[in-house]
């Protein structure tokens, strides 16, 4: 079975299945003839959660010395994605102040409500990993 969208000539729409794609057309309820129009095209999974907060620039470069479209772009995109990190929490990701990243924290930063303790002594104490030596 086919489905095929149909059209009468009295302006009325509907879907039917065929048989095969040489089967006649059916009759519409109203009893016009009809005949088969282009089906609707349907895209799934194209949704994009645009701009992310690492995207954003940071540096008068980034907005063009202050370009005002520049910035009005910028601000419309992150009020754009504030409303959606409220609705989906889970987008927004560690959003906590990153109070140290570097030196023994360039790999790990070291972010605020970290246990201070166990992250220092992790990133101070840590062995780097042994090197293999080259055999000749």
């Amino acid at each position: 079975m086919i489905l095929y969208d149909f059209a009468c000539t009295e302006g009325h729409r509907f879907e039917a299945a065929l048989r095969s794609m040489n089967a006649e057309n059916p009759a519409c309820t109203c009893g016009a003839a009809t005949r088969r129009t282009p089906s609707r095209l349907n895209i799934g999974g194209r949704a994009s959660a645009g701009s992310s907060r690492d995207d954003m620039p940071n540096s008068w470069r980034g907005i063009r010395g202050g370009d005002p479209e520049t910035v009005r772009h910028w601000h419309r995109t992150m009020v754009n994605r504030e409303r959606l990190e409220e609705k989906y929490p889970e987008l927004a990701g560690d959003r906590r102040p990153v109070l140290a990243h570097e030196g023994a924290f360039a790999g790990a930063p070291l972010k605020a409500g970290d246990e201070l303790s166990a992250a220092v002594s992790a990133a101070t104490f840590s062995s780097p990993t042994p090197k293999k030596e080259a055999t000749a």
